[in-house]
């Protein structure tokens, strides 16, 4: 029963916090804000109940916004709804092919990047909460602004010294709003940003023509929506993997993300995928079980329903106070301690991948940190691989070479050889060579060569089953 009773107000907080940021999502995107609401509603429900990854919240993100902003300026919202239908099934494929596993292809350091970038870019948006018309408030308006932030924030931090019956979020936006109802302070609450009454979201096939050009302008933009949704929600899942102390099921969440992006756009709702801030807020709420990511979900439709009246009254300074709270929180801080303590190349990655994730965009960011981390780990592999030199057998030389052999390596490989002082017999003993690609089968064909034109012999011994299967595809006899 208790564990019902938290995840319920896990849920019941999360969908507070969903509310103004699937609203600035869906205005960024230039589309009505029932489509935002639609859009969590539908995603949220959906990957909540037939997911991978109990705890994870998704929506209609920010990530995904940006991504379609130049298509519904020039096409409309309808193509949008195609686009986000194509996507689906583009994100349900992946999860098909099994490609989830694919994340564990992210290292470290770029996952701590991507945490980081995140929580500025959270922070980063509330800021948008005190300004009012592009113009930042000032005199009584600011004052007030940030005294019910900082109220917020210090409910939420000093609240579990105290109690844990209640997440501190919730209690946080309870007091401050019931308190500015009550003072009836001039505070700007969610009803400034939108209206959120509205129906049931009905269902219709997106109004566009089934051209081959219909299919050229949407299907750029549903790739690159599947690839960043599939790549901030498969973070995101590695990260409540690691909160919660509990693996989940990737491929299946994609699959699930992909079908409720399908249904979201066919009822009328934006795209999306996990969302960290509300993810931090679920698990900090103690949300764990699919109950509290259906509960948000289902929490939206009767905002939007019943409820639009008393949820617009809710300021937006509490709202802001605790996603402050929550960038603070996902902020990994530790990551700043170690900086000076991990090699160069890892410090690199996170201080790139977060400012990258800041100034551009997630995908670019994870791109760019991979391809940095992958380069560091060429170099320091290339610059290992060395070869011991035993003569102890007359008119032989036996090298055996250690580390991998690879485009990055194969320069330095042939330097370890001299073909034209070597003796007339020579021993490549491979027992602790690894042959990692096409570069590498080229690299032993042309030392083969180099002591064939020196008129020597150059025989391999102790490969492993798998380096010979290379060698006999290549047609490279060396034994």
């Amino acid at each position: 029963m208790n564990n019902i009773r938290s995840n319920v107000l896990a849920g019941l907080t999360t969908s507070f916090a969903l509310v103004p940021e699937c609203i600035a999502f869906a205005l960024v995107a230039g589309l009505n804000p029932l489509m935002g609401l639609y859009g969590a509603f539908f995603i949220c429900t959906v990957t909540a109940l037939f997911g991978g990854r109990p705890g994870m919240i998704s929506g209609a993100a920010g990530s995904m916004a940006v991504v379609i902003v130049a298509l519904v300026a020039q096409h409309g919202a309808q193509y949008l709804l195609a686009t986000v239908v194509l996507g689906g099934v583009l994100m349900a494929l992946f999860g098909l092919l099994r490609m989830g596993a694919l994340i564990r292809m992210v290292p470290h350091p770029v996952m701590l990047g991507f945490v980081n970038g995140l929580a500025i870019i959270i922070a980063m948006a509330q800021l948008e909460h005190f300004k009012l018309d592009g113009q930042w408030l000032h005199g009584a308006p600011m004052l007030l602004m940030a005294g019910l932030v900082v109220l917020t924030v210090l409910v939420v931090w000093l609240l579990p010294k105290l109690t844990k019956a209640v997440p501190p979020a919730l209690a946080a936006i309870a007091v401050v709003g019931l308190l500015s109802v009550a003072l009836g302070l001039p505070a700007r609450t969610l009803g400034d940003m939108a209206h959120i009454a509205g129906g049931l979201p009905d269902f219709h096939l997106p109004a566009v023509p089934a051209t081959l050009e219909t299919l050229r302008i949407i299907l750029p933009y549903a790739v690159l929506m599947a690839l960043v949704g599939l790549l901030e929600t498969l973070l995101t899942f590695n990260l409540t993997d690691d909160i919660t102390g509990t693996p989940g099921q990737a491929n299946r969440e994609c699959v699930a993300l992909g079908a409720a992006n399908v249904l979201s756009g066919l009822f009328g709702g934006m795209g999306g995928c996990a969302m960290i801030g509300q993810t931090m807020i679920n698990l900090g709420s103690g949300g764990r079980t699919r109950l509290s990511g259906a509960v948000a979900g289902v929490m939206m439709l009767l905002f939007i329903l019943f409820l639009s009246p008393w949820i617009e009254l809710i300021p937006l300074a509490a709202l802001a106070g605790v996603m402050f709270v929550v960038a603070q929180q996902t902020f990994a801080w530790g990551s700043l301690r170690v900086l000076g303590k991990v090699p160069r190349h890892d410090a690199l990655v996170i201080v790139a991948v977060t400012g990258i994730t800041v100034a551009t965009d997630l995908a670019t960011a994870v791109l760019c940190g991979i391809v940095i981390a992958a380069l560091s780990f060429a170099w320091q592999h290339a610059r290992d691989i060395r070869a011991d030199v035993d003569d102890s057998v007359a008119g032989q030389r036996t090298y055996t070479p250690h580390g991998t052999l690879f485009f990055a390596s194969a320069t330095h490989f042939q330097e370890l050889y001299a073909p034209a002082a070597d003796p007339a017999r020579v021993v490549l003993d491979c027992r602790h060579l690894r042959l990692a690609d096409h570069s590498a089968i080229a690299a032993l064909e042309a030392l083969g060569e180099r002591y064939a034109r020196a008129g020597k012999s150059l025989r391999l011994t102790h490969l492993s089953p798998r380096c010979e299967g290379l060698l006999a595809r290549a047609g490279v006899a060396l034994q």
